[in-house]
């Protein structure tokens, strides 16, 4: 993997962390008058401490990164400037091990990015379908949740598997809302570690938490494990969907149903057509896609494995994700600016500007390919075990 050029660390205070939470509140406040709140998801079941708190941790945290870190970071993107169904490309670039290098990318990627995401309030790592104009990024992201644990019958008891886990944050509140028993899955020992401890402190011993990439198949769990399974914006990280997918046919009971949110081109998406092949190479990195599987991949994949589709559209109202990808930019790149302003005098170490620019890059790209129905990361499956 290439390391780039390693970046000098300036001293940072106390005093610029309050200075970026304090724009944070004020970009991320929303008024909502009490007729909106009706639409919105019962927020006692939000399984969230404070978002000052984990604020402040993964700033602390982004703070004294090492430049290999921030090295390491960067150099991942290259992976998302390949994809799975190339594997002649895949070795040219990465060489004949490309499956195991794609793996150490996506650590050092999700060992940073988990933290950027959770100075806003994309600390699950997504944007969420666009459930109501009248909640929040977070809010739509509750409403969602719940749609999923409805979806697949959650009930208190349940076992349920979450296949790309991330820090444990949906787990926590697909536990406190359906009073099911989660086990999570992701290939970064960094996020375990933090699921592991966030769901102790929320009180939901009973979710268990373990390291795996599953691109390593077999998954760790014995036939007939779980009485549902669901996953967020993963499966781009697939090498092979049918293999995935017959393995989490084993592990669920007869009956059970499967949720799964991902990432996918629309058929108006056009390879050969100069602009949408563009928009797709600046896309791809924003949203850490290495695959690009279409609704049409995703249900033969999932027949093939033994399950029969219930239910296969766009989760989002009116098919269009935007609204809620345009609010996430225009939140960081309104943060882009204060950390640019604390950096260029030395409150914050330069690394900064070298991670707020990487993040913010290519956003309205993403827009755009929404709004002309090309692709969307709210695609959603339903699917049952017979």
């Amino acid at each position: 993997m290439t390391t780039l050029a390693s970046h000098r660390s300036g001293r940072s205070s106390e005093s610029s962390v309050d200075v970026v939470a304090a724009e944070k509140e004020k970009l991320a406040s929303v008024q909502l008058s009490q007729a909106n709140l009706d639409a919105l998801p019962d927020l006692r079941n939000a399984a969230s401490p404070k978002r000052w708190r984990t604020f402040w941790k993964s700033f602390r945290y982004l703070q004294h990164l090492t430049p290999k870190q921030v090295d390491d970071f960067m150099a991942s993107y290259v992976i998302y400037n390949l994809d799975w169904s190339d594997e002649k490309h895949m070795v040219e670039v990465l060489g004949a091990d490309y499956q195991s290098k794609v793996g150490d990318c996506l650590q050092a990627y999700y060992g940073v990015l988990n933290h950027l995401c959770a100075l806003g309030d994309v600390e699950k790592m997504y944007i969420p379908p666009f459930m109501s104009a009248k909640a929040t990024v977070r809010e739509n992201q509750l409403l969602y949740e719940e749609s999923v644990a409805q979806d697949i019958g959650l009930k208190r008891g349940d076992r349920v598997l979450d296949l790309g886990c991330g820090r444990g944050r949906v787990a926590a509140h697909m536990a406190q809302y359906s009073g099911a028993r989660v086990t999570g899955l992701n290939i970064d020992p960094n996020q375990i570690a933090q699921a592991k401890a966030f769901n102790a402190q929320m009180g939901f011993e009973s979710n268990s938490f373990v390291v795996q990439d599953f691109n390593s198949l077999p998954l760790p769990f014995a036939d007939d494990s779980f009485d549902a399974f669901y996953q967020i914006q993963a499966l781009s990280l697939c090498k092979d969907l049918p293999a995935l997918f017959r393995e989490i046919h084993r592990v669920v009971k007869p009956g059970a149903r499967i949720s799964l949110l991902d990432w996918v081109s629309l058929p108006d998406y056009d390879p050969s057509n100069a602009e949408h092949a563009e928009l797709m190479r600046r896309v791809k990195p924003l949203i850490g896609a290495v695959g690009t599987p279409t609704p049409e991949s995703l249900e033969a994949a999932l027949a093939e494995a033994g399950f029969t589709v219930l239910r296969s559209d766009n989760a989002s109202v009116g098919d269009l994700q935007a609204p809620l990808i345009d609010k996430v930019d225009l939140y960081f790149r309104s943060m882009r600016q204060v950390i640019l302003g604390l950096v260029k005098p030395h409150v914050l170490p330069r690394h900064f500007k070298t991670l707020i620019n990487r993040l913010c890059l290519d956003g309205q790209a993403f827009v755009k390919m929404d709004k002309m129905r090309l692709v969307t990361t709210s695609y959603r499956i339903i699917a049952q075990k017979q």
